[in-house]
C-alpha cells in the first residue's frame, strides 16, 4: 500500500505519524521529535488518517482474551488485522499501535512485523513464558515488600528477619566485600532511606540488619585477598641436588613467640657469618602453578585472625627451619671486614641443624658462645649503617590477636611489643644477607631484585621523644623495587635486596629462583622477565599490606567498641594551631585531636574513644586536656 500523509507507521519500534511526503522521503513525528526518513526505515501500521500521535501512544484497547485468537487460528498464520478483527472488531486508526504491542508482546504469538503473517507459538512454550513472567512479577512484588521492610527496619531500628530476607542481602554483601561495584538493592533503597551504593553503606546495612556481626572483617576481600592459605600443592623436596652439610654447626631461628613459620636462621662458625633461609625455590620453580598462585597473592597475609599463606601449608613441613631435626636451606655465607662491611659472599644449598628461640630466650642466652658473636656483629653493623646515614625510627608497636569462642564471639587482645636487643640482632643479620645477595648478584651480572629508597627529608633539629620519631617517619620516602641497584638511604646501604623470606614474600621467592638457576648453570631469567614478575608480585603485596593495615584498624575499633570505658595515654607529636596529632602507644596509632594552643609537643594527655564507626573505620579520640 502506498504510504501517505497522516498514516500511522512504526519507526525503530516506536509509533510515528507521516506528516509530509516528498518523492521517496517522509517527514514523520515520533515521540522524540521530527525525523526525515525513507520508506525502508518505516513499517505501515494503519493507512489513517491519524491526527494526533499522543492518542496513539495512550489508546486504551478493550479487554480481550488473546488466547482465544490462538485457539481460533490453530494451524493458520493469521495477519495482524485478522487477529484484531476477531478480538476487538472495528477499531479506529489510533488503536493500531496498541494492537501491535498487545499481539507482538503476547506469549501466544511470534510476530516479527505488522505486515507479515503471524506465527502461533506452541502452547507448551507459551505456558512456560507465562509462568516465567508470573514468577518474575511475584519476585518483583516480593522484593518491593522486602525493600519496605528493610527501609522500615533501618528507620526505626526494629528487628530484621534474616531467616526470610537474608537471600536479598547476599547481593549487598557482594558489594561490601568488594566482589562487585554495584547493588540494585541499594540503588532502589535510595528512594526510601538515605544511603549510597558503596561498600561502606553496604557494610553499615549488613551490621544494622544483623546479617553481619560488628566483628566481621571484610578488608582482605576488598583488597582481593582470601583469608585461606594457598591450596595449590608444592612438590616435596628431593635429594637430587647436592647440599653442603652444615649440621655440625648450631644455627638459631629467632623470632616472636607467636611466629609459626620460621624461614631464617643465623650462625657464626668462627670465621664466616651464615644466614640460612628456607628454600622453597628448590621445587617452586618459575611458572609452576604454585609460583603463579604465590605471584597473585604477593605475600603471606598476616592478620589477627591468623595467616593466609602465599604457599600452601605443607610447604612449612618441607622447608621451614627448625621444625625437623635437619632442615634444607639456601645459605648466604659472609666474610666481614673489621668495620662490619662485607668482604666476600658465597651462596650454597645446605643442610642445617636449627634450634628455635624466642627473642626473650635469645636475650637470656646472648652471652653464650654460639650467640655472643652474633650480637657483636649486629652492634658493629648498626654502627656502620649509622655512619652511612641510616635512619632509625623508634615508634611503639603492638601485636593484635583475635580468638573466638564456640559461638564465634571474638576476644581481641592488644599487646605492646617491647624493644628487644635480640630482635635488633636478627634484623641486622637479615640486612647483611640482603646486602650480600645484592652484591653477589651485581658482581656476577645476575638480573636480580633490588630494593632502594631515596634520601629522606628530615630537618637537622628534631623535637625530643616520640615527636621526633614521628617527624622522622613523615620524612621518609617510599621504597622502590626494580632490577637496577641503587642506594637504600633509609638503611644506609649502597645496594640492597630482600632474600630472607621466600615463604612470605614473592619477591624473595623470585630472587631465590634466580639464584637456583645460577647455581645449576642454567639460563637465567632476563631483566625484563624478572622486572615483570617482581612488579606483578609487588602490586599484589601492596594490596596485602593495605588489607593487613585496615584489618588491624578494624580489630582496634572492635576492641574499643567492646571496651567503652577504655582510656590511655597519648603523646602530642605534631600540631597546627589548635589541631594536634597525638600518638597513642597502647594502640600504636596516631590520631588528630583539638587542643589548646598552650599544649606543647611531647605533652602526655589521657584520651578516650567515641563515635566509633566500623564501616568507615573512623573514631574520635577525646581528651579533657585544655
Amino acid at each position: 500500500m502506498k504510504l501517505r500523509e497522516y498514516a500511522l507507521v512504526m519507526y525503530k519500534n516506536q509509533p510515528a505519524l507521516i506528516k509530509t511526503v516528498t518523492a521517496d522521503k517522509f517527514d514523520i513525528d515520533t515521540p522524540s521529535g521530527t525525523k526525515k526518513v525513507r520508506d525502508k526505515d518505516i513499517t505501515l501500521l494503519h493507512a489513517g488518517p491519524v491526527a494526533n500521535l499522543s492518542k496513539v501512544q495512550n489508546y486504551p484497547l478493550p479487554e480481550a482474551d488473546v488466547r482465544e485468537a490462538h485457539t481460533f487460528f490453530d494451524g493458520d498464520n493469521p495477519s495482524l488485522r485478522d487477529i484484531a478483527d476477531l478480538l476487538w472488531g472495528d477499531l479506529p486508526p489510533e488503536a493500531w499501535w496498541s494492537v501491535w504491542k498487545t499481539v507482538s508482546e503476547s506469549p501466544w504469538f511470534i510476530a516479527e512485523s505488522p505486515e507479515s503473517p503471524i506465527a502461533l507459538r506452541p502452547e507448551s512454550q507459551a505456558q512456560a513464558i507465562i509462568a516465567k513472567a508470573q514468577a518474575k512479577k511475584e519476585e518483583g512484588t516480593e522484593k518491593d515488600a522486602f525493600l519496605e521492610r528493610l527501609a522500615s527496619s533501618l528507620k526505626t531500628g526494629t528487628a530484621f528477619d534474616i531467616a526470610s530476607d537474608g537471600k536479598y542481602l547476599q547481593e549487598v554483601e557482594a558489594l561490601a566485600l568488594g566482589k562487585t561495584d554495584k547493588s540494585r538493592i541499594l540503588k532502589e533503597l535510595q528512594g526510601k532511606v538515605k544511603t549510597a551504593e558503596t561498600p561502606e553503606a553496604a557494610h553499615e546495612i549488613l551490621l544494622a540488619t544483623g546479617y553481619w556481626k560488628p566483628s566481621y572483617n571484610p578488608w582482605p576481600s576488598r583488597h582481593g585477598h582470601t583469608i585461606r592459605s594457598s591450596q595449590v600443592p608444592v612438590d616435596p623436596p628431593t635429594d637430587k641436588k647436592e647440599r653442603l652439610d652444615l649440621t655440625h654447626y648450631e644455627s638459631w631461628a629467632i623470632d616472636n613467640a607467636w611466629s609459626t613459620d620460621p624461614d631464617d636462621a643465623v650462625c657464626f662458625d668462627g670465621e664466616r657469618l651464615w644466614i640460612h633461609v628456607a628454600d622453597p625455590a628448590e621445587t617452586v620453580a618459575p611458572d609452576t602453578p604454585a609460583d603463579r598462585d604465590a605471584r597473585s597473592r604477593g605475600a603471606t597475609l598476616y592478620i589477627p585472625e591468623g595467616a593466609a599463606r602465599m604457599l600452601c601449608e605443607e610447604t612449612l613441613d618441607y622447608y621451614a627451619l627448625g621444625l625437623s631435626p635437619v632442615s634444607r636451606a639456601l645459605s648466604f655465607s659472609l666474610l666481614l671486614n673489621p668495620n662490619g662491611s662485607i668482604a666476600d659472599v658465597s651462596i650454597h644449598r645446605t643442610r642445617v641443624r636449627v634450634s628455635r628461640l624466642t627473642y626473650a630466650e635469645a636475650e637470656l642466652r646472648k652471652d653464650e658462645p654460639g650467640l655472643a658473636p652474633l650480637f657483636a656483629i649486629a652492634a658493629n653493623n648498626i654502627e656502620r649503617r649509622a655512619k652511612a646515614g641510616a635512619i632509625s625510627i623508634d615508634l611503639p608497636e603492638v601485636h593484635l590477636q583475635v580468638s573466638k569462642d564456640d559461638q564465634g564471639n571474638p576476644t581481641v587482645s592488644i599487646q605492646r611489643i617491647e624493644p628487644s636487643p635480640a630482635a635488633d640482632m636478627v634484623r641486622e643479620m637479615m640486612l647483611l644477607a640482603g646486602e650480600g645477595a645484592a652484591r653477589f648478584a651485581f658482581k656476577n651480572r645476575i638480573p636480580f631484585q633490588y630494593v632502594s629508597q631515596e634520601a629522606p627529608d628530615i630537618p637537622e633539629q628534631l623535637p625530643p621523644g616520640l615527636a621526633g620519631e614521628y617527624r622522622k617517619r613523615r620524612g621518609m620516602r617510599s621504597r622502590k623495587v626494580g632490577t637496577v641497584p641503587a642506594d637504600h638511604a633509609g638503611l644506609g646501604l649502597g645496594m640492597y635486596s630482600q632474600v630472607t623470606s621466600p615463604l612470605r614474600r614473592y619477591g624473595d621467592l623470585v630472587a631465590h629462583q634466580q639464584l637456583h638457576l645460577w647455581l645449576d648453570g642454567k639460563p637465567l631469567m632476563d631483566t625484563d622477565d624478572m622486572l615483570l614478575r617482581i612488579a606483578q608480585g609487588d602490586l599484589a603485596a601492596r594490596e596485602c599490606t593495605l588489607a593487613e593495615r585496615e584489618t588491624n584498624l578494624h580489630w582496634t575499633l572492635v576492641y574499643l567498641a567492646m571496651n567503652p570505658s577504655w582510656t590511655a595515654e597519648a603523646v602530642v607529636v605534631d600540631r597546627a594551631g589548635n589541631q594536634a596529632v597525638v600518638f597513642i602507644p597502647e594502640l600504636a596509632r596516631e590520631a588528630k585531636i583539638t587542643l589548646g594552643n598552650s599544649v606543647e609537643l611531647g605533652t602526655v594527655i589521657t584520651v578516650r574513644a567515641g563515635n566509633i564507626h566500623i564501616p568507615t573505620q573512623t573514631v574520635t579520640f577525646i581528651t579533657d586536656a585544655v
